[in-house]
């Protein structure tokens, strides 16, 4: 019976996300990434943040859509959306990493078979 009382006790301490998942492709790690760093305050940590979910995002994009466009514009429309408007990704470092040349806009690369 204590046994019973200590796994109740755990469970109600869990802060479980119910919420319906947004974007599938995505998954619900993205998705609270995004809803946590929306409630930060502008600064080197939130942009951090920003380019690391960008990131994130660029590779499952690419992983679940291999034949679709995943470029960065794509991303941002989406943390746009996914953050309802709280992230803009529109600092400098997050513009200057997504700018280098192995970072282009135009989405996966195709595979040439042989």
């Amino acid at each position: 019976m204590a046994n019973d009382q200590i796994v109740n006790d755990m469970i109600s301490q869990l802060n479980r996300n119910t919420s319906p998942i947004m974007m599938r492709n995505y998954g619900r790690i993205v998705q609270d990434m995004i809803a946590y760093t929306a409630t930060l305050p502008e600064g080197k940590e939130r942009d951090a943040l920003e380019i690391y979910i960008a990131q994130c995002m660029r590779q499952r994009n690419l992983v679940w859509n291999r034949d679709q466009e995943s470029g960065i514009g794509r991303v941002k429309e989406d943390i746009l959306f996914l953050s309802k408007g709280a992230l803009k990704c529109d600092s400098e470092a997050f513009n200057q990493l997504f700018a280098q040349p192995g970072a282009s806009n135009n989405g996966s690369k195709k595979r040439k078979n042989k």
